[in-house]
């Protein structure tokens, strides 16, 4: 056995006194490692008191931050000569513009039909990272403003890490030209790829009114789920948000009052919202604790919770545009293309939980889809977990958005809703 299960072991039995879910350490087949704190054990396993093992997270971060290694990866980025910059993983750059050049110069970048070359954002920093949320209260605690103020400049730097590289994208309408006989609307292709494609006629006419998004296309959702995937049992959206770049109304967030506000800012860098321990650990806190449901109100013991994750469950997103998406569209990546490859954990640190999100550093054979000019009846589906481990199917995808070069950059900004939800089966 080795040290890493030795001390889940310990913690498990420590936690499992204090009532503390801890998800069990689980990879997929094939997968090395993680690239995480304590062997990629859940920060749950840390609970203070019941504070979900915050305190350890924030003590970590810190630590992090003091070796200095975030430190040295930025300034290795800054004294680098400008131009392309030379990496392990291939040449990178650190402005946009740059690498468009280099695309349109490259004779081995060549799109395919519906298919687009252009830069897109990855980490360069192979260490778990830390980002301490908005909302959490020691960015208002006097007594700690100390290391407030250390943790805010770690955060001005995270972006720092990160460089441009050369991709290519498909068209993922085209699917079935590269993978024959597999459709982009059917459930084989979310298990094959993590990623597919569904058709939705929503009634909701607003959404920017969030009451009315939960009210109407919450249960569209769902019974979209469970139409696109026949076996599934049940299927719960459990909160949303809206991107609107160019929005002039009131985009404050009430958590709250249920209301995600307006997001102004679209996902800048390759990433994925969920992992193995967070996966689980966000499933089982919505069935038990309703914990930022905006959804059905969940009503599961313990033990119900552990039946219904015992068998086959998946996090789902999925994204419809209100009008023809013309900028900033998504991009998301194919499962096979990184089945391999160790993600690094971003660790997100509220009040009351630790969010454990993953980041990817490039390669250039990533198999990318895109979308081009998605419809307001066309809903893009990826997958940010799933419970079977063994290689079957899809974990997830991971996913960031993109400027559409064929497309000016002062065309309309994307304007859509995103919904999370759990599928089970």
């Amino acid at each position: 056995m080795s040290q890493i299960e030795v001390a889940h072991d310990d913690l498990m039995m420590d936690t499992e006194r204090a009532s503390v879910y801890v998800p069990p350490l689980q990879r997929t087949e094939g997968q090395p490692p993680p690239i995480a704190a304590h062997g990629g054990l859940s920060y749950m396993a840390f609970d203070r008191d019941g504070d979900a093992g915050t305190a350890k997270a924030i003590e970590d971060a810190l630590a992090e931050i003091a070796e200095g290694e975030g430190k040295r990866v930025i300034e290795m980025i800054d004294k680098a000569p400008s131009g392309p910059i030379k990496t392990k993983w291939g040449i990178a750059f650190r402005d946009y513009d740059e690498c468009v050049t280099y695309i349109r110069q490259s004779n081995s970048l060549k799109a395919p039909p519906g298919g687009v070359a252009l830069p897109l954002p990855y980490t360069v920093y192979e260490r778990p990272s830390y980002s301490v949320v908005p909302s959490n209260t020691i960015w208002r605690d006097p007594q700690r403003a100390d290391v407030a103020a250390i943790l805010r400049q770690s955060e001005q730097g995270n972006r720092r890490r990160d460089l441009y590289f050369p991709q290519v994208l498909r068209d993922a309408r085209r699917i079935g030209e590269y993978y024959p006989g597999l459709s982009p609307t059917s459930p084989e292709c979310m298990d094959r790829l993590g990623l597919s494609l569904a058709h939705l006629e929503s009634k909701c006419t607003n959404i920017y009114d969030a009451a009315e998004v939960e009210r109407v296309y919450y249960p569209e959702i769902e019974k979209l789920l469970l139409d696109f995937f026949p076996d599934a049992t049940d299927a719960l959206v459990y909160n949303h948000d809206v991107f609107d770049k160019d929005y002039t109304g009131d985009r404050t967030e009430d958590q709250d009052g249920l209301n995600p506000g307006v997001n102004a800012n679209y996902a800048n860098l390759v990433h994925n919202d969920l992992n193995d321990n967070s996966g689980r650990v966000r499933c089982r806190e919505l069935l038990t604790k309703n914990l930022r449901n905006f959804g059905r109100t969940q009503h599961y013991t313990e033990e119900e919770a552990d039946a219904k994750m015992s068998r086959r469950f998946m996090s789902i997103n999925l994204a419809k545009p209100i009008e023809t998406i013309e900028q900033f569209p998504f991009v998301l990546c194919a499962w096979p293309s990184f089945a391999d490859q160790p993600y690094i954990n971003n660790y997100r640190i509220y009040d009351d939980r630790v969010g454990e999100t993953t980041r990817f550093t490039y390669r250039p054979d990533h198999e990318w889809y895109w979308f081009p000019r998605q419809q307001p009846t066309e809903v893009s589906m990826l997958k940010c977990y799933d419970s079977v481990t063994d290689g079957s199917v899809s974990r997830w995808s991971f996913h960031t958005a993109c400027i559409d070069p064929n497309v000016p950059l002062t065309a309309p900004c994307r304007k859509n809703v995103v919904v999370r939800s759990f599928v089970f089966f």
